[in-house]
Parts: C-alpha cells; sequence; structure tokens
C-alpha cells in the first residue's frame, strides 16, 4: 500500500514551528514524519537546527497516528551507538509501532563542528557505520551486552527501557554498497529524488534486491522509500522562488562534502543561478503534473513518498497538497 509522508525540515524551522507542522501533517492525513538530524543548517543566515530526538518525543505526544522517523541519523560521531539504542528504545516504548530509525553516515558540516573532530575518508565512515548497526541492534536484542569492535566497545550495557520487538531500522543510501547494506540488514531503505534516473533504476533498487537475495529476504522484507522535492503552489511562480533557500541540495557531492561551514555552505548556494537551485525539485502548479512526474518512481517500486516542500508557509503546501495532489496519487497507486 503506498504510503504518503512529511519531512520536517530542521534546516529551516525551529522546534515549534516544526512542531506545529508535524501535527498539521497527520491532521490532512499523511502517513509520516521524518525530520532531518543536523547539528547546523545548510546555511547560517535564518537556519535552524533543532535537536530531532527531542523534537520527537514531542511530537509523539501531541499525536496520534503517524509513524515518526529520522531521515536521517548518523549514529557513529556525535552520538555513540548506545546511546542512540538507548534514545529509539525509549521511544518505541513509549510510542509502539510508530518510531523508525533512520541512519546514514553523515557529513562533516554536522559531526565536525559539534566535536572538533578530523572528518575521516569514506572507507571508515562505512566501517563505523556497520558497526554501529551491528551494535544497536545487539543493545535492543541482548540483557547485557559487552562489545569489543575496532571503533565502539560497551561494558555489560542494557537498555532498559525498550519496545516489543525492536524498532525498524531504515538505512539511506546513495550508492551501491549502501544499498546492498540496507537489502540485507534493514527494515527501510532511504534516498532522495532529482538525481539521474540510472541511479535509481541500475544502482540503488537493484543492490537493494542484491542485498535482500544475499540474506535470504524477500522482497517484501524492506520498504523502500524516498524523499520527493516537491515544490508545489497554484502560483507557479512563488513554487519556483521557493527553491532557492535550497541551493545547497544543488551542489555536488565534490562541491559540499567536506564545507564544515555553514556561511561557506550559504556562499555556495547563493551563487547558484535559480535554475540551477530548483534543479532537485519538481517545480509545479499543477496536481497532474507532478502525478506524472511520480509516477516513473512508483513504478520503479518505491512504496513510500516523503515530500520535501522548500518554502516558508509549510501550513499551505500541506493544506494544497492534502486537497490537490494526495488523493490523486492515492486513486492512482494506492
Amino acid at each position: 500500500m503506498l504510503k504518503l509522508g512529511y519531512k520536517a525540515s530542521a534546516e529551516q524551522f525551529c522546534g515549534k514551528e516544526l512542531l506545529e507542522y508535524g501535527v498539521i501533517a497527520e491532521q490532512v492525513g499523511l502517513d509520516s514524519v521524518w525530520i532531518s538530524d543536523h547539528f547546523q543548517p545548510w546555511r547560517h543566515s535564518g537556519g535552524q537546527a533543532p535537536f530531532s530526538l527531542a523534537w520527537l518525543g514531542a511530537l509523539g505526544a501531541k499525536t496520534s497516528r503517524v509513524l515518526m522517523g529520522t531521515s536521517v541519523l548518523t549514529p557513529t560521531f556525535r552520538y555513540h551507538p548506545s546511546i542512540v539504542a538507548q534514545a529509539f528504545g525509549t521511544l518505541g516504548a513509549m510510542f509502539p509501532g510508530r518510531v523508525a530509525l533512520g541512519i546514514g553516515t553523515g557529513e562533516s558540516l554536522n559531526e565536525v563542528p559539534s566535536s572538533g573532530m578530523a572528518w575521516p575518508e569514506q572507507k571508515e565512515r562505512t566501517a563505523r557505520f556497520k558497526e554501529a548497526v551491528e551494535l544497536i541492534q545487539r543493545l535492543w536484542r541482548e540483557e547485557r551486552v559487552t562489545y569489543e569492535g575496532r571503533f565502539y566497545r560497551t561494558d555489560r550495557a542494557t537498555i532498559y527501557e525498550r519496545p516489543q520487538g525492536s524498532v525498524p531500522i531504515y538505512v539511506a543510501g546513495a550508492g551501491p554498497l549502501m544499498a546492498k547494506f540496507a537489502g540485507e540488514h534493514a527494515q527501510g531503505f532511504i534516498c532522495t529524488s532529482g538525481k539521474n534516473w540510472s541511479l535509481y533504476s541500475e544502482t540503488l533498487l537493484p543492490n537493494v534486491d542484491a542485498g535482500l537475495q544475499k540474506a535470504g529476504r524477500s522482497s517484501q522484507d524492506i520498504e523502500r522509500m524516498i524523499e520527493i522535492k516537491l515544490s508545489f503552489d497554484l502560483d507557479r511562480q512563488r513554487a519556483l522562488q521557493d527553491t532557492r533557500l535550497w541551493g545547497a541540495l544543488a551542489l555536488t557531492p565534490d562541491e559540499k562534502m567536506n564545507v564544515q561551514d555553514p556561511l561557506q555552505m550559504e556562499k555556495l548556494a547563493d551563487g547558484l543561478p535559480i535554475e540551477r537551485a530548483a534543479s532537485r525539485w519538481i517545480v509545479s502548479d499543477d496536481a497532474g503534473e507532478i502525478l506524472e512526474k511520480l509516477r516513473p518512481y512508483l513504478e520503479l517500486g518505491f512504496t513510500h513518498l516523503v515530500f520535501h516542500a522548500p518554502g516558508p508557509d509549510q501550513a499551505r503546501f500541506l493544506r494544497l497538497f492534502s486537497q490537490h495532489v494526495a488523493p490523486r496519487l492515492r486513486q492512482a497507486f494506492g
């Protein structure tokens, strides 16, 4: 069954305002709410960075139905994996069946300023990530965990509050290695829209399937989720201009991966022409056009679409989306 979700942009809004949008997302009928976990935003001027774990607790208390999760949190630098296991164990126990842990390998913008650490190469980041996932899962399964890894250790550690079963883990990936890892070990896979189509059709989803096959799992054992970057408004020009704030998303990985200062990121993003700033987004004032642009993702096998809107008036977006776009999506694919 098709699921529709809302991406709560912690880089753009303070926690209290963002909480109001998360509540509205449930009220208008969306199925999930996902928050980014950033220590610093993409831009310094007007940027925000509320703490995702505190925010998820507040959202759970203010809502009754939506699935809540991080998209995504990095469980390897700012957080020791045991603290991630503890936090999501508590959230999962408080809000049964409504919490998911979305995780990825991280970016220097969030990890270096908060710790002063030296940012490692991708090989080490991936190795840390795999070890962290193993430790988190063990802490949820076992009573007392003494762990001696290459990067992490625990000594007779116990997570005392945890849900019946475990919190589902969603792994974010932009390449074949993480996609395959998700297929082997995760309950969900996360990626983002607006990239070269062959990445989805020839690399990401095939490698998720390869991971499933390697682990002896079925296709139904993992949810395929994609963040859809959608700037929708009945005023097309407004929809286009709303993407300006998120120009950083149009920067290539090489342009932004090692940028550690929001002021530098902001300068790079603001130097882009509006056409490039909008290039990662579906920009439209027409629900039918949006449906056709989403159709290839759905036909490829994605079943959970999480919508990220760039504009300052998120309540307006949620109302317009629920009135004009969501019903047509559910009718066509639900």
